[in-house]
Parts: C-alpha cells; sequence; structure tokens
C-alpha cells in the first residue's frame, strides 16, 4: 500500500489519464504528488530523465504520458507514434528502475489486442494473432512497454504493473476535429451542430459497430486500486464489460446536447472494427467495479467541454 505521504510521480499529468490520476490521488489525501510539464521534462531525452529520477527518486510511478491521437493521426505519423512512445516509455521505466522506484504501473491501450480477438477480450490473448493495421505503431510501443515492466519483474525482481484500458472520455479530453476519438469528436460535432442550427449531422459508417467506453475518473480510481492491491506480470483490463453501437452512442451524446435535427449515416465511409468490448472480470475477482453510467459520463464531459474553451481549439 502507498503511504499517504510517499512521493508519487505521475508522468503526463496535463493529459486526460494523468490529469485524472493527480485528482484520484488528491481526493485519496496522498500529499507527496510530484508533476513535470513537458517543457520541464522531455520523457524522450534519456540524459535528462536519468537525471530527474536520481534527483527526485520517486517511490511509486503512474506511467500515463503517450503521444497519442485517433485513426488520421495515426496513419499519417506511424514512425512517430512508434518512435516517440517507445523513447519516452524506455526512459521513464528503465531510470525508474534504475533509482529504485518502489512501484511503477505502466497505462496501456486496449488496442494492443489482435484485431480479431476473440469478444470480449481476454488478458491473455496479447500477442496471439495479427494487430489492427491502422495503429500497430502505437500498439507496438505499448506492448512493449508492457513487456518491458514484465521483464524487468522476472529478471530482477522488481512490482511493475500495467493496466489497458478500453475507450476514455471525460474532463481534459482532447476535441480537436481531425485528431480526435469518436466520442469527444461527437461531441465537437453536435455542440457545433446545434449552436449552428444545422438540420443534419452526418456520421461515418451504419452506426452498428459496438463499443465499449470508460469515464476516466473511473480508470484514474482503477489505477490507484491496482497500485495499492495488484501485483503480476500479466495486464489488466480496464473497462465497463458493456458495449453500445455507435448508432446508439451518437443518439445519446445528441440527447445530452440537446440536438434536435436529423442523423444521416454516410455508409460509403468505414465502420471500422466490428466489436471491441474487454473482459473485465480480473478487475471485478479483485473487488473493483465502474460507477459512472455512459450518460452521466457524456453529461460531465460536455459540461467540462463547454467550460473549457482551451480544449475545444486543441
Amino acid at each position: 500500500m502507498m503511504e499517504k505521504n510517499a512521493k508519487i510521480y505521475v508522468a503526463g499529468h496535463r493529459g486526460m489519464v494523468g490529469s485524472a490520476i493527480v485528482r484520484e490521488l488528491t481526493r485519496q489525501g496522498y500529499t507527496n504528488i510530484i508533476t513535470r510539464t513537458h517543457a520541464e521534462l522531455d520523457l524522450l531525452k534519456q540524459d535528462d530523465v536519468n537525471a530527474f529520477f536520481a534527483q527526485e527518486r520517486p517511490e511509486y510511478v503512474f506511467l500515463a504520458a503517450a503521444k497519442v491521437g485517433g485513426i488520421i493521426a495515426n496513419q499519417n505519423h506511424l514512425a512517430d507514434f512508434m518512435y516517440d512512445n517507445m523513447m519516452l516509455e524506455m526512459n521513464a521505466i528503465h531510470a525508474a528502475w534504475q533509482n529504485g522506484c518502489k512501484k511503477l504501473e505502466f497505462l496501456g491501450s486496449s488496442c494492443i489486442y489482435p484485431r480479431m480477438a476473440p469478444q470480449p477480450m481476454k488478458e491473455d490473448c496479447l500477442l496471439t494473432s495479427a494487430l489492427e493495421k491502422t495503429n500497430e505503431a502505437y500498439a507496438l510501443a505499448k506492448i512493449s512497454g508492457l513487456k518491458y515492466c514484465e521483464f524487468l519483474n522476472r529478471q530482477y525482481g522488481t512490482d511493475y504493473i500495467s493496466v489497458m484500458p478500453t475507450n476514455l472520455y471525460g474532463p481534459n479530453d482532447n476535441y480537436h476535429p481531425e485528431h480526435s476519438h469518436v466520442l469527444p469528436a461527437l461531441i465537437r460535432r453536435f455542440h457545433e451542430a446545434k449552436m449552428n442550427g444545422a438540420p443534419s449531422v452526418t456520421c461515418w459508417g451504419d452506426g452498428s459497430p459496438l463499443r465499449e467506453f470508460l469515464y476516466v475518473d473511473d480508470l484514474a480510481n482503477l489505477c490507484v486500486f491496482l497500485m495499492n492491491h495488484y501485483s503480476g506480470n500479466e495486464t489488466v483490463n480496464a473497462g465497463t464489460g458493456k458495449e453500445l453501437t455507435i448508432r446508439a452512442l451518437t443518439e445519446t451524446v445528441a440527447k445530452v446536447i440537446g440536438y434536435t435535427g436529423e442523423i444521416l449515416w454516410d455508409t460509403t465511409k468505414p465502420n471500422g472494427t466490428p466489436r471491441k468490448l474487454l473482459d473485465v472480470s480480473k478487475a471485478e475477482q479483485l473487488g473493483w467495479h465502474y460507477k459512472t453510467e455512459l450518460e452521466d459520463g457524456i453529461r460531465l464531459a460536455y459540461q467540462d467541454f463547454l467550460t473549457n474553451p482551451m480544449r475545444a481549439e486543441r
């Protein structure tokens, strides 16, 4: 268990996940949280990372820093996504180990699982078949990070763990028109359609794919829970175990935002993977369960979108 005054480093504290972890740690009474902005510490620079860990010597590390983006960004910047994610995670994990970090938690993504993995996806389906090509670079980097944690545990007896979240949303999300994920993109589009009085909104595909969404503060709660209650080489899935169609998601977003126009579907556009659902029985057996239902979470996310103007510009 982390002591309330233990020195805890949250890498990526300005991102959606990192900021949620800082909120959760603060809520639970942890008083010695250290952070660095990208300007203060570039995790791609190994010497700087080593110097930071040698000076600060954090006892616990939540590694939530990553270069992230949606399908378009992933497809157009494959090399960048692989290099940046691989370098920053290797630098941080290695420096943590060299400087006696008690425990590290690595944040991955459900895209690490094979494209045709049996649904719902269990943790042990990792590396059993081919990855989805559109985000292969990001997935390979994340797999390398969690495997490095596992290999350090095996070779050196460290206590480094990893958690694999499903699709996330919530405060501090990225609402950029091209670089955002499906839920924040829908929030922005329906908000703008409502403001502009647009008679209809056209969405990609036919709305049939099934997706799972986890509110980011629920993920943060699980991250702290796992840091205190889980040790092991295998990753832990983070999700709700519930799924809905993109069509149902779209209708829910429109309802929350109060958009009353027509929703049209452009079936010449791709649907993406038909189904992506995590098996969350492992987290539940450890004693954790999500709290925020989707419509409530979307309402909270929309409030953040409205009151956080910088986010809308990204």
